[in-house]
């Protein structure tokens, strides 16, 4: 046995801000964000809907795509860097609101490799057999932080949440192989001050599009596969032309990758796990598959894990 996904679920808000709407509020167009971005549109949660009730939508998905009862959790992950507050944890108070009373609960925060850095903690946990089943969330109200006449920030991000749950999955399914990383001295290229988001998106840009490639390439090594072996990458939705990077570097045909980022920009810790629960729902997902979900964010942290999807 080995740890792997049973459930997925997701959150995104039903607000819809397009470029046509930020050209009204900042000095932009509809046709800079698309070009350099990729992005159309993205989410906004109402003002009376915070992190935590994102992410309790998707894990209620979560659970019941997975088959189990909120009393079966034992630990809940959330990752995220836009809490209700700075404490109660978001993880807590899921745990009351959900009725996981055995669960033990905490957040994790690695910025938009969040989710990566979940799942694998999650995995460490079920492959020790400490837990059976671990409710593992990425999730960020991220326009409540975002400086809304800051041209260069404002356009990219938005809200949403995504979550999995990771259980023990039969031998050859699984998580097959892992990266987690981080290099501090890059922090200051991407930070949440005073003003809201500040980003140096030229460097930003130069590490996401070098460790994409090598992040996807070690895993895939790891797994001992080749990249043509890889049925669908998932990357984190921050920019078309990085995905794009990262898809020409493995080589990999259009279809085989998961473009989410016209329809919601960049959610941070919630982009992966939106991405992978639509591509389930547009029935991608295939028994056997081989998956590759990868990650950047501030910190400057990175991630990657190869998945061999299935029960």
């Amino acid at each position: 046995m080995s740890a792997g996904i049973i459930g997925l679920g997701k959150y995104v808000p039903e607000q819809i801000i397009t470029n046509f709407d930020l050209e009204k509020r900042v000095d932009t167009s509809d046709e800079w964000i698309r070009t350099r971005t990729g992005i159309l549109e993205r989410r906004i949660a109402a003002e009376d809907i915070d992190t935590s009730d994102m992410a309790y939508y998707a894990a209620k998905q979560a659970i019941e795509q997975a088959g189990i009862r909120a009393e079966e959790i034992d630990l809940i992950l959330v990752a995220t860097v836009t809490p209700d507050r700075s404490f109660p944890t978001v993880s807590c108070q899921l745990q009351k609101r959900l009725g996981a009373k055995k669960a033990a609960a905490m957040d994790l925060s690695a910025a938009c490799t969040g989710f990566i850095y979940g799942i694998i903690t999650a995995a460490q946990f079920i492959n020790m057999k400490t837990y059976r089943h671990i409710l593992v969330i990425g999730v960020e109200k991220l326009s409540k932080i975002i400086n809304w006449e800051d041209r260069n920030t404002a356009v990219l991000f938005g809200d949403s949440a995504g979550a999995a749950i990771v259980s023990e999955v039969s031998e050859g399914r699984g998580i097959l192989s892992f990266e987690l990383g981080a290099d501090g001295s890059g922090g200051e290229h991407l930070y949440h001050g005073e003003n809201g988001i500040v980003m140096n998106g030229r460097e930003v840009f130069k590490f996401a599009v070098r460790q994409m490639g090598d992040s996807c390439l070690e895993v895939v090594k790891k797994a001992d596969l080749d990249k043509k072996d890889i049925n669908l990458l998932i990357p984190h939705q921050a920019n078309i032309r990085i995905i794009e990077a990262a898809r020409e570097r493995l080589n990999l045909a259009p279809e085989k990758v998961a473009y989410k980022i016209e329809k919601y920009g960049n959610t941070s810790a919630a982009s992966i796990p939106v991405a992978l629960a639509e591509c389930a729902e547009e029935g991608r997902l295939q028994d056997g598959d081989v998956l590759v979900l990868v990650g950047f964010g501030a910190g400057l942290t990175w991630g990657a894990v190869c998945i061999r999807w299935g029960k």
